[in-house]
């Protein structure tokens, strides 16, 4: 489906992706992991065409994406949606219109203009929003709801689309255990139930681990590890963050019972210290 061949950005004499090349052969859920700095956001900007490629090439189904313009290109960011770390949503603007959006590239200007949409679309936007279960919230400002709540909107925006793959920056990093476990559940019922792509980039490794069926490690722009949750082991965790023997997965967990035990540890520590 998507091949991904020595694709490289540099901004100047730095070199953010640096000859990345892989291949997804079927509908997957992919994981790509590394510390801040590895690539990773820039790598799903240039595959949704929001970045321009330095060099390499992106193809999808034999189409070569990174030649796309004008129409052709936002068909295609059509096709590969988007979900954004900060949600990127109108925070004034009520929760299905915010939904709607993710019809934007095929309606026409004056229809934009004036928000005016057809009732099948506000049907199939409350539809997607009552599947995320977060209907009642439709009416509501996007302002008004949780980060959680607020992704999940920003993810009904992306199914508006009817998009082949999912691409999400980061959905998790800024939400609290409970609602990041909801968020990773959603897209890995999308995949699973839709049949879509879904590549995302995550911080964590119990995530990956417990959600990707392929995960992809970067560090320094490049490719260092692309294998399955099982091979992800501690020693290629190092690898991957470029960290010592001292490296505790603990520091990079989103699991609420990891967290608890942590802060008990924590809390211990404290008080034999007293």
């Amino acid at each position: 489906m998507l091949k991904i061949t020595k694709l490289t950005r540099k901004f100047g004499p730095n070199t953010a992706v640096d000859a990345v090349s892989f291949t997804v052969e079927k509908p997957m859920m992919i994981g790509i992991i590394g510390r801040s700095g590895a690539g990773k956001s820039t790598l799903l900007r240039m595959v949704n065409r929001l970045t321009d490629a330095t060099e390499g090439k992106i193809e999808f189904e034999g189409r070569d994406v990174t030649a796309l313009k004008g129409d052709a290109k936002r068909a295609w960011q059509s096709d590969c949606a988007m979900i954004f770390q900060q949600f990127n949503l109108v925070p004034r603007m009520d929760v299905v219109s915010n939904v709607l959006h993710g019809t934007l590239n095929r309606r026409s200007t004056l229809a934009t203009m004036f928000n005016l949409y057809p009732q099948a679309d506000i049907c199939r936007a409350i539809e997607i929003l009552d599947r995320l279960g977060i209907a009642e919230h439709a009416p509501k400002r996007a302002e008004a709801l949780s980060g959680g709540q607020q992704q999940r909107v920003a993810i009904a925006r992306a199914l508006m689309q009817d998009p082949r793959i999912v691409l999400a920056d980061e959905p998790i990093a800024s939400l609290d255990p409970m609602n990041a476990q909801l968020v990773m559940d959603d897209l890995r019922r999308i995949h699973e139930e839709d049949g879509r792509t879904v590549i995302a980039n995550l911080h964590t490794l119990d995530t990956a681990r417990r959600y990707c069926d392929r995960v992809i490690g970067m560090l320094h722009g490049r490719i260092v590890f692309d294998g399955t949750p099982e091979q992800l082991t501690t020693g290629a965790a190092r690898d991957i963050y470029g960290a010592d023997a001292g490296f505790s997965e603990t520091s990079t967990s989103t699991s609420i019972e990891t967290l608890e035990r942590a802060g008990v540890r924590a809390m211990r520590t404290a008080e034999a210290a007293i």
